[in-house]
């Protein structure tokens, strides 16, 4: 959602890195490019005059015009002013006597259903047990949608199909969690077109009749400027506690993220970054501005893999790298862990210093490298996976036949992997990363 941004503030910096030393004139320039990027990403106005001004303050200053590395100064203040721009991390208040109630509220379409199910398995995942609340008796299907994804989760729904008013079916739900044990109940409620007068009276009957601890307003990233109204008029009428930000994986400009927290003043607890139930990252806003000043993020990188392998699959995968035992089916196992953490390309972003080869690569070029590689690994047999010197011309041929590829295309993902397993040995430690992941080139 960011890479418009992100380039753009990274060209800029990369011209102020190339003067040994800065004038006035210098940041000025910077600073009026950093303003036409934001504004361009569809930042509120007045949020980018704030933004700039802090900088400018900063910036225009004797300390960075005399400073050695003064660009590397400018840009640690543009990252520390978007860092407070985003706000203080804040994370669920899940506390009080059980079971803790979250309301969902949002516009139709900006994806509450499909958020509720996520933090429901977010919540299942750090120990919890949730009840997904089928409140949206208006939306065509809004409540077997629900029932569907609980399904595929395993997370119970509560529902009492469309008949029954919304507010009951809410404190039936918290008085059904109370019986069963269930310690946090998501209620999912309707939403409509455009905010109406209707809708809200009946938000506010359920916020009385349901007492929640938190109430989430679910924003569409891609709605732009209209995301940090929309925030603006339900913090009015039902006083929200926290922002979900959804579709962030999107191609929209990103300017709602950096607008709504300061206009609202409410935090973003969590972005939605994927279609999967599992594409759910809590908001850190340093690992945000990171990503858009083109610095990485590591520690989400960490937390992907952990979620995608656990320690002692790596710890086993190591000893075979190590013992030069790796084999294709342990590969294409990998390729499997890969994908669950994102794309290639999006994964070689939060890496410092490799977000600009990842846009080098195309998306749908390592996408489909990866399914190539996958298809042809499938097409041997388990013996050839294991030893893959068996493999003679008459086996090749079959190979490329059953996974649609030619000889060529088996020779030299063999050819590759041979060679990473000679690297696997060598290596001790990250370098080289484009090496380890020959699939790419």
């Amino acid at each position: 959602m960011f890479d418009s941004l992100s380039d753009r503030m990274q060209e800029t910096f990369r011209q102020l890195a190339g003067k040994g030393r800065l004038s006035e004139g210098d940041v000025k320039t910077a600073l009026r490019d950093v303003r036409l990027a934001l504004l361009e990403a569809d930042v509120n106005f007045r949020v980018v005059k704030d933004f700039t001004d802090r900088v400018g303050e900063r910036a225009i200053g004797e300390d960075v015009l005399r400073s050695l590395t003064p660009a590397q100064t400018v840009i640690k203040i543009v990252n520390e002013e978007l860092v407070s721009l985003l706000g203080e991390p804040e994370r669920l208040d899940l506390g009080g006597r059980p079971p803790v109630v979250i309301m969902l509220v949002g516009l139709q379409g900006s994806g509450k259903t499909t958020m509720a199910a996520k933090l429901g398995v977010f919540l299942r995942k750090n120990g919890h047990r949730p009840l997904l609340v089928a409140a949206d008796t208006y939306r065509p299907a809004a409540i077997q949608q629900l029932e569907t994804l609980g399904r595929e989760v395993d997370i119970s729904v509560h529902s009492e199909g469309d008949k029954v008013a919304p507010p009951k079916i809410c404190r039936n739900a918290v008085s059904r969690a109370t019986r069963e044990g269930y310690d946090v109940v998501l209620l999912d409620t309707a939403g409509r077109l455009q905010i109406d007068e209707r809708m809200m009276d009946e938000l506010e009957q359920i916020r009385g009749g349901s007492n929640p601890r938190e109430v989430l307003l679910v924003v569409d990233a891609m709605t732009g400027q209209e995301a940090v109204s929309v925030a603006d008029e339900f913090h009015k009428r039902v006083n929200i506690t926290g922002l979900l930000l959804t579709k962030v994986d999107g191609d929209a400009r990103g300017g709602a993220a950096l607008s709504v927290r300061a206009v609202t003043g409410v935090p973003i607890k969590f972005m939605g970054v994927g279609e999967r139930v599992s594409d759910l990252e809590p908001f850190y806003p340093d690992r945000l501005a990171s990503r858009i000043l083109g610095m990485g993020d590591v520690l989400t990188l960490i937390e992907r893999a952990e979620t995608a392998i656990t320690e002692e699959d790596a710890a086993a995968l190591e000893k075979k790298m190590r013992s030069a035992n790796f084999t294709l089916e342990d590969f294409v196992e990998q390729l499997e862990s890969v994908r669950k953490m994102g794309s290639i390309s999006e994964l070689l972003g939060m890496i410092p210093g490799m977000s600009q080869i990842s846009k080098q690569i195309p998306e749908e070029q390592t996408e489909k490298g990866l399914v190539t590689t996958e298809a042809i690994i499938n097409s041997m047999t388990r013996a050839e996976r294991r030893d893959p010197k068996i493999i003679n011309a008459s086996r090749k041929r079959r190979i490329a036949r059953g996974s649609g590829t030619s000889v060529q295309e088996v020779n030299q993902l063999l050819r590759q992997f041979t060679q990473m397993q000679q690297m696997m040995k060598k290596m001790q430690s990250g370098k080289g990363i484009r090496s380890m992941m020959p699939w790419l080139h």
